[in-house]
């Protein structure tokens, strides 16, 4: 059933903290002109694909002689132990530099859905030209149809090496990929799919003939080791026989395990409820299943297994906007970091000083890795378990490991120690609090620092609290209002005054600090 509530700015932050990496005042604001139906098609608009990376890596230790400074080495077909470990830094700062600059538009949040997904592991890749077009592949199709990019991540350099792709051949099929194809990728574990293990090993048959250019690390088709025996398949897909072919024409069988594959129902409920898991809520009920899941699918099937109308549907329902699945959600590392980065107006160096830009893109990138959210390399072929691990889920992100962590990166991008080569990320909690509607007021600023950071409410006594020991601690009886009001009139009236800003300052960093350390704040 559709939404068709008042559209306010909470149902705004809703939409944003859970398409994009967190809900910046200014995309709310621009939202909340539009109709919910203009804002999921801003939301589910293509983009053209990004610059790519960069060398930001020469040093005193190492120096590329072939990619100049500042250009991108994605267009290089040399590599070594001395550079590939650098490009992957590349690559990964990259990545999370796309996240930090996203535009109002769901593709980054969907390319970390599909890269936990369709994982591959730069580790065992080991390839950082491969990992970046692997990347792009999933960039590219983000949106677009589920079924095409299966076809393509088949056949994707990263993913033949990553599940033994390149190693299967008629003698020897491999049946990795055979088996993540369905158990993972498509018709999954769920109650409706019953494919057998010769399914999986005639899958393996089809899939052999692909292997890697070592020189140009493209994928190509090799008829000499493609198996060109017919393939016999289970009832689960009614008995199918897809007939051998010999020569360039063995790669077909691709295609026409691909049609038999999509021919079943559960691969749209499985695709859906991975995708209500990632976007709405973990659990997913026998209500949920039939007034959820089933029209969803149902939706993603007459649509020819195209994304964009599964999503529309999704976030434009009146499900996906009930007050039970607000604040529902503990935030991945990545929502975490760089959704405060975004929230809070972190400040990056530009393109023109990207060794610095990159180098803090990276700093970012290891603390969500530190939080056990490694881009470009989760921990298994499954993914991250917080996605799919029952009955913890998302609860997994949060323990006696991870949690202490994430309080030191929000309390160190309040104090500015987090960065790299000595250069800092900083909260500016002057700026940032400038923006609320009233910081004179200190009942007024923290109702509003509440509201923007949190999508859960705070209980009255928590907020008399924050006022008394934060924003006027040391202040004659800490009850009384006004000092708060004539120290923050003072930052602009008398900006000589050192001394008050840096009372002002230090007591903006005590409040966020202790907001971003409250449960509240976990959450999305």
């Amino acid at each position: 059933m559709p939404f068709r509530g008042k559209w306010d700015d909470e149902d705004v932050k809703h939409l944003l903290k859970r398409t994009t990496f967190g809900a910046r005042p200014q995309d709310v604001a621009h939202l909340r002109t539009l109709s919910i139906r203009k804002a999921l098609n801003e939301l589910l608009t293509d983009e053209p694909a990004p610059p790519p990376p960069v060398n930001n890596y020469n040093d005193e230790k190492y120096t590329d002689d072939e990619i100049q400074p500042g250009e991108t080495w994605t267009t290089s077909i040399n590599y070594d132990g001395m550079n590939n470990g650098r490009r992957r830094n590349s690559f990964k700062a990259w990545w999370l530099g796309l996240m930090l600059n996203q535009n109002r538009s769901l593709r980054e949040k969907m390319v970390v859905f599909w890269h936990n997904h369709f994982v591959t592991e730069t580790n065992m890749v080991d390839n950082a030209l491969m990992c970046y077009r692997h990347n792009a592949l999933l960039r590219q199709h983000a949106l677009g149809n589920f079924k095409e990019l299966v076809k393509a991540v088949t056949k994707d350099p990263a993913m033949l090496k990553y599940l033994n792709g390149t190693a299967s051949n008629k003698k020897a099929p491999d049946e990795n990929y055979g088996r993540e194809l369905q158990e993972l990728f498509t018709v999954g574990k769920g109650p409706g799919s019953h494919y057998t293990e010769v399914d999986v090993k005639e899958a393996a048959k089809v899939l052999t003939g692909f292997r890697n250019d070592t020189i140009t690390y493209v994928s190509l088709f090799d008829p000499g080791r493609h198996d060109s025996s017919d393939k016999t398949f289970s009832d689960f897909y009614g008995n199918t026989i897809i007939k051998g072919r010999r020569g360039p024409e063995g790669e077909q069988e691709l295609d026409d395990l691909l049609t038999m594959i999509f021919a079943q129902d559960e691969v749209a409920r499985f695709i859906c409820r991975k995708l209500y898991r990632f976007f709405v809520y973990h659990q997913i009920d026998a209500d949920t299943e039939v007034s959820v899941i089933t029209p969803l699918a149902a939706v993603f099937r007459a649509n020819k297994y195209e994304i964009k109308p599964v999503l529309r549907e999704l976030f434009g329902s009146r499900h996906f906007f009930e007050a039970n699945n607000r604040g529902a959600i503990i935030k991945s590392p990545l929502d975490y970091t760089v959704g405060l980065c975004r929230e809070f107006g972190i400040a990056f160096p530009d393109a023109t000083n990207y060794a610095d830009q990159y180098g803090l893109w990276l700093a970012v990138q290891n603390q969500a890795s530190a939080m056990q959210q490694n881009i470009g390399d989760p921990p298994n072929v499954a993914g991250w378990p917080a996605y799919y691990q029952e009955p913890m889920f998302d609860k997994i992100w949060v323990n006696s490991d991870t949690l202490p962590k994430r309080n030191v990166f929000s309390d160190g991008m309040t104090t500015g120690s987090i960065g790299r080569n000595g250069k800092k990320l900083l909260i500016d909690v002057i700026a940032f609090t400038q923006t609320l509607p009233n910081p004179a007021d200190p009942v007024a600023l923290i109702d509003d620092a509440v509201r923007r950071l949190y999508m859960l409410e705070l209980p009255d006594k928590d907020k008399e609290y924050i006022k008394t020991s934060i924003l006027l601690s040391g202040l004659q009886d800490m009850k009384s209002d006004h000092y708060w009001t004539q120290s923050w009139q003072n930052i602009t009236a008398k900006p000589d005054d050192t001394v008050n800003k840096t009372n002002v300052t230090r007591k903006l960093k005590s409040l966020y600090k202790y907001l971003m350390n409250l449960p509240q704040y976990q959450l999305t």
